[in-house]
């Protein structure tokens, strides 16, 4: 997508922000126009271009950055949390955000770098600690910025936000983090879905630091909730909007179900395994690609969605599991 501002309902526009070396290359940030100024859903990642970039985007409208008074922030991860950040630091805006990112985003300071380490953990648990090690020294060598992390000015929790002449419903989906909140604006028919809806990929599940506790079981239960709202017109924070939510939630309950297949199916095939071996037996992307062919970094994420997969079967009845040598081996039942 190309820089910009693109009006997606009146009064209301996408603006695509870069991310710099990320394979997403932007992520959407929605700006509300109210009698005050400006509201933004998501506040974008902060790095050396993104002020300018929203800055040239709200002239096209004819409004500053100084005008913008709320950011909503949908999660804690950094695209989506930093800038805002940012924002408050130069204007004062007030940055909002979901309730049960406190934990995360306090070990995020508390550890004072970008080393995943409960992902890593898990990896551990999955029978790639090579992996994990490499990982570990390649986030460790990244820049952190402490500033990047401070707390919001307010936390959310689920209930009507009115902002202008809109009243968004805020909505807690957990699953892709703990604290995921979608902002659904019922009378205009928009939903602001973060990550949790994504219109050609699927967010990662099972990143973020804090207790692993099936974070699978919980992205598929908040997907389905939304099918129990009205439709509406999917915004998401990467990609290009599309006109139904629930379409495109059908379609992630089908992805995911062809995926447990596939990861059970691997297990029949390998009689039994760590999530580390399944990932290696199933393809990756919407490109199919072999395990081997991702980079580190992907790598630890499939590997975490393997095990997401592998312990929502557990739950369900449809594997078993066992400890090995500090790993964890999976069966059919």
């Amino acid at each position: 997508m190309e820089p910009g501002c693109y009006e997606v309902a009146p009064g209301v526009h996408r603006i695509p922000l870069q991310m710099p070396g990320d394979g997403l290359g932007a992520v959407n940030v929605y700006a509300l126009e109210t009698p005050d100024g400006l509201a933004l859903v998501d506040g974008g990642w902060r790095v050396g271009t993104t002020f300018e970039e929203m800055e040239r985007a709200l002239l096209r409208i004819g409004h500053g950055t100084e005008q913008i008074h709320d950011i909503y922030v949908t999660h804690v991860h950094r695209d989506h949390y930093t800038f805002a950040v940012e924002l408050r630091r130069r204007h004062g805006s007030r940055v909002h955000l979901g309730v049960a990112e406190a934990d995360g985003l306090a070990a995020v300071g508390a550890l004072g770098s970008n080393v995943p380490t409960d992902s890593l953990n898990e990896l551990r648990r999955a029978g790639a600690p090579v992996l994990a090690d490499t990982v570990e020294a390649l986030t460790a060598a990244e820049p952190f910025y402490p500033a990047d992390w401070e707390e919001p000015d307010h936390w959310l929790a689920a209930g009507p936000l009115p902002i202008g002449r809109h009243t968004l419903d805020v909505v807690h989906t957990p699953g892709h983090t703990k604290g995921h909140m979608v902002f659904h604006d019922v009378d205009q028919g928009l939903l602001f879905s973060g990550d949790h809806v994504l219109p050609s990929i699927t967010p990662s599940i099972g990143f973020e630091l804090g207790e692993w506790d099936l974070p699978l079981g919980r992205y598929l239960d908040s997907l389905s909730r939304l099918l129990d709202r009205p439709d509406s017109q999917l915004l998401p924070a990467h990609g290009d909007p599309t006109p139904s939510v629930h379409r495109r939630v059908e379609e992630l309950l089908a992805h995911h179900d062809q995926r447990f297949d596939a990861m059970r199916n691997a297990l029949i095939s390998l009689g039994q395994g760590t999530a580390t071996a399944v990932a290696h037996v199933v393809t990756w992307t919407r490109r199919e690609r072999p395990f081997t062919t991702l980079d580190p970094f992907n790598q630890m994420i499939a590997t975490c969605e393997t095990l997401a997969h592998l312990d929502t079967l557990v739950d369900r009845g449809r594997l078993t599991v066992r400890k090995r040598d500090g790993h964890d081996v999976f069966s059919v039942v």
